[in-house]
């Protein structure tokens, strides 16, 4: 869905009225706030999830493969990888689920499908729609990469979460509105006949007269004040009562903060803070995309490598890590303590910083420092040289 088609759709009440009749359609706050929320915490996870890498494993070893490049770079002819992943993550978190099918080693995103489900034996998914196109054929559970949604009912809650404030933001809002209208009395000692269109004809032309008064975008106005007419200030503003915008405001970060814990969001980064941004980076890694990173890991694993390639160590793991924006003054004395207990090549430090490795043997060996032994040498260390 495009942003003008999602904005008419969220933002506007078709009902009260079209373009082409010159009547401006209805804003609908109480809805608006509520999906900017949602489509924000999505977009949110979808961007962040679409910048993973797709590592590729063979024998327990990294491995750039056909799969790698179908994974990382090129998915189908029409798209690349960032694309195609961002679309995926955004329909699975949106909508609840999301197909995938491989057709001729490409993947490609289903639109819509229909799904006969059995207990033990493969599911059959039928009129599978990839943008204009119908697959005439039938696809089965093995054919198929079929992601969904753990927290399915998430946005159930959210909507009934919502819907009793969503009538309490519009109240207030309403309220907000009422305590800052223009009300004036008009008194005036003249006779007049008592029937509907004379009053009409009154009201018409003290509104057409006080119309460009109240605009505030006049910048001079001329009021033809008439003889025994006289105007008095029946505001609630000229009466002592003010109102303010901070209640608004407060329900609409409720409603965020309750958007954002829907979707195991930080609410800080949901609203574009920056205080302990490194915590909250770290915390929406966790529990907002780890658990999505690996539906889509273990279903392409089951699939795409199977059992016996599984079991002999090929498969592939969605890197999360490489979200976070490396500092390598921070990494660099993590990254010495791992390479000199042998936790970590040459190579293998050089690729977590986003280089090119080395291709020299030495680049792919493990180095330890001599102030490493095995525990059994602590004993017959510790005795000195006296029997040597």
């Amino acid at each position: 869905m495009g942003f003008i088609d999602w904005a008419k759709a969220f933002f506007f009440n078709r009902t009260e009225g079209t373009l082409k009749d010159g009547v401006a359609w209805d804003l609908q706050a109480e809805v608006v706030y509520k999906q900017l929320a949602i489509e924000t915490c999505v977009d949110l996870i979808a961007k962040a999830l679409a910048r993973c890498e797709y590592k590729t494993f063979q024998s327990g070893t990294t491995f750039r493969g056909n799969n790698y490049y179908l994974l990382n770079v090129e998915p189908n002819v029409n798209q690349n990888a960032t694309e195609f992943w961002y679309n995926a993550f955004y329909k699975y978190m949106y909508e609840g689920e999301c197909l995938i099918v491989m057709v001729d080693n490409q993947l490609l995103l289903v639109d819509s499908f229909n799904v006969t489900e059995y207990a033990v034996y493969p599911n059959v998914y039928k009129n599978v729609t990839v943008k204009d196109y119908t697959f005439s054929s039938i696809f089965y559970e093995k054919d198929v990469f079929h992601f969904k949604l753990t927290d399915k009912n998430i946005r159930h809650v959210i909507d009934s979460l919502y819907s009793s404030y969503g009538r309490l933001l519009s109240a207030t809002m309403n309220s907000f509105k009422r305590k800052n209208n223009k009300r004036w009395f008009v008194n005036s000692d003249y006779l007049r006949g008592q029937d509907d269109d004379t009053q009409k004809a009154i009201d018409t032309m003290l509104q057409d007269q006080l119309k460009n008064w109240f605009d505030p975008n006049k910048e001079a106005v001329v009021f033809q004040k008439q003889k025994d007419y006289e105007m008095e200030d029946a505001s609630d503003a000229k009466n002592g009562v003010k109102a303010d915008s901070s209640d608004i405001r407060n329900m609409i970060d409720d409603i965020i903060n309750f958007v954002a814990m829907g979707f195991h969001v930080p609410r800080t980064l949901l609203k574009g803070d920056i205080a302990d941004i490194e915590a909250n980076i770290d915390s929406f890694i966790m529990f907002a995309l780890n658990p999505v990173a690996e539906v889509f890991a273990d279903e392409l694993n089951r699939k795409l490598y199977k059992r016996e390639a599984y079991i002999k160590r090929s498969y592939m793991q969605i890197d999360t890590s490489r979200i976070k924006l490396l500092d390598i003054a921070q990494l660099a004395t993590a990254f010495d303590k791992l390479f000199a207990i042998g936790g970590m090549t040459i190579n293998e430090v050089i690729e977590e910083l986003g280089k090119n490795p080395i291709n020299e043997d030495w680049a792919n060996e493990r180095y330890i420092t001599k102030n490493y032994q095995k525990a059994s040498m602590q004993e017959s260390s510790s005795q000195g040289g006296e029997t040597k």
